[in-house]
């Protein structure tokens, strides 16, 4: 195990951001069965020839027996709402109402009154009740400012009393399509409101240094976990506008590959675009079938096992995806599902059936985004339409409290099927679905090895354990084919971009705990250093 005190003498000195490097002393896993001796050379940006020598003025680092393995992709995050986690009230981990609003009422009483609290990461599957909360408590403790807090799956949101009459939501208020504003026995709004339901409140907009500012803090949380590439799942037109400023600013390092919201339709029929050094791309389209399963948006085949009757919410209609899927082809465009729920990834995958392409269907990489929740007759079709499941292992460890419950015994053994969808054939891209879960790709390395608790415990899935290679593959190849590229990027091999994660231990053969405990030594993009332990 690697002393973080003698991390990184350098032999010779070079500049933080140079794109020529040398890494000696290390364990390299090159993600295949090509072994690679020696030091790993980086000459203008990219992993030279073994045997080459290293380049003039280079920044050479010796790793003494490091693990040095390609670079670890979250092939489905969010940076933007990353960021303004970061900087918003942390709800996540309570462990009960009453903690929440503790929390909230800390923030509160150091804002002018009549200034929204924003928070996020309540979950009331971590609560003794299990009930989903009532504003009164919350509207008491906090009756001056306007409280919007979001629960930690992003599809569901408490607002406190002032915040509904802001917006003016009243209890006779229909709901609306794909959304539903909770009431209690008594007919009074609770405050809760489900998937399109959010849309009612407006919240403040952020300036356009607040949005820079944090999408600079989750570049630096990425860095710091050892995250090369990012896969942003739904941005707009002025998001990706402000990645491009900072990108030419010189102040972009991470590599992202960016998706549009599927409501972007000017921007989608535009196409693709890349930057010249291919860090910032937009090539995606995000879209939504359902909601989320902790808040039973899920869409569902049968009724939810814990509310009988109930099938969950469709945020997109069949033809609607179908028409949007097509757009996208024609486009130049990867279109990319969000489907929870059994009938929402039949949903999806009824509709990429539909599309009109010339040659191999396969070849369009149609992704479904969590595809959490499969009937077993769907999980051929995946494969038999080239369509590409990119998973959340961590969702797999949060919902393992009450996942059975929602689904029932027999609908739970089509649920976070990894190693079933590899039986198919199919690369399987992992991510965190970040703010949802944490960024930290060990904890989902962990989840997808042993699909236990991180406090220990029985695995909930255990035939759908994947060895350490399998795990590794998905934050790392298998996130390359998900964005067209595997030729660049998911293995160590000579041409290829120099993107590595650095750690202190073999994530291959040490015990399964460090896992979770192992320290990231250096990140690396296109042969830059972005982060190095002991250094900000």
């Amino acid at each position: 195990m690697l002393s973080h005190a003698v991390l990184l003498p350098l032999v010779c000195s070079a500049s933080l951001i140079a794109q020529e490097l040398v890494l000696t002393n290390a364990q390299v896993y090159t993600g295949t069965a090509q072994k690679w001796d020696g030091p790993l050379v980086v000459s203008d940006g990219r992993i030279a020839a073994r045997g080459t020598a290293a380049p003039a003025g280079c920044e050479t680092i010796d790793l003494h027996g490091a693990f040095v393995m390609p670079g670890l992709q979250d092939a489905h995050g969010h940076l933007l709402s990353l960021g303004d986690s970061l900087e918003q009230v942390d709800l996540s981990g309570t462990k009960s109402y009453e903690e929440v609003i503790l929390r909230v009422a800390a923030v509160a009483k150091k804002k002018a009154r009549g200034e929204w609290v924003i928070g996020r990461g309540w979950d009331q599957n971590l609560w003794r009740s299990k009930d989903l909360p009532h504003h009164f408590d919350l509207s008491m403790e906090i009756p001056d400012h306007p409280v919007w807090l979001l629960r930690v799956d992003g599809h569901a949101a408490l607002a406190n009393l002032a915040a509904l009459r802001v917006a003016g939501i009243s209890a006779d208020l229909a709901n609306p399509s794909g959304g539903e504003i909770l009431k209690d026995e008594d007919g009074e709004l609770t405050g809760v409101l489900i998937d399109s339901a959010m849309s009612l409140v407006s919240l403040p907009e952020s300036t356009t240094a607040v949005v820079q500012r944090r999408l600079l803090l989750a570049q630096e949380e990425c860095f710091r976990y050892g995250i090369t590439c990012v896969h942003d799942a739904g941005i707009t037109r002025s998001e990706f506008e402000e990645l491009q400023f900072l990108h030419k600013a010189g102040k972009w390092r991470l590599r992202a590959y960016e998706l549009y919201s599927a409501d972007q339709l000017e921007a989608i029929g535009k196409g693709p675009w890349r930057s010249k050094d291919g860090l910032l791309q937009v090539r995606a389209v995000k879209a939504y079938a359902d909601g989320a399963l902790g808040s039973r948006g899920a869409a569902l085949l049968e009724p939810y096992a814990d509310r009988p009757s109930y099938r969950g919410l469709f945020l997109s209609t069949e033809p609607g995806l179908r028409q949007l899927a097509q757009l996208c082809v024609d486009s130049g465009m990867q279109i990319c599902v969000h489907a929870i729920g059994d009938a929402a990834n039949r949903m999806a995958l009824n509709a990429f059936a539909t599309i009109k392409v010339t040659g191999d269907r396969s070849a369009l990489r149609c992704r479904i985004e969590h595809a959490q929740v499969v009937a077993k007759p769907d999980f051929a079709r995946f494969a038999e339409l080239g369509v590409l499941p990119s998973m959340q292992p961590t969702h797999l460890t949060s919902d393992m409290p009450w996942a059975i419950v929602r689904l029932g015994p027999e609908r739970i053994t089509g649920a976070y099927a990894f190693k079933s969808f590899l039986l198919q054939g199919l690369p399987v891209a992992f991510g965190s679905d970040f703010p949802v879960e944490s960024p930290d790709p060990r904890r989902g390395i962990y989840a997808a090895v042993t699909t236990r608790p991180f406090e220990g415990g029985e695995p909930l899935r255990p035939d759908q354990q994947l060895t350490r290679e399998q795990a590794l593959r998905g934050f790392t190849l298998d996130a390359a084919y998900a964005m067209f590229a595997e030729p660049e990027l998911g293995t160590i091999a000579a041409g290829k971009l120099a993107d590595f994660s650095v750690f202190d231990r073999d994530l291959l053969n040490c015990p399964e705990r460090e896992l979770l405990s192992a320290s990231v030594v250096l990140t690396v993009i296109g042969g830059r250093v972005v982060f190095r332990a002991g250094k900000r």
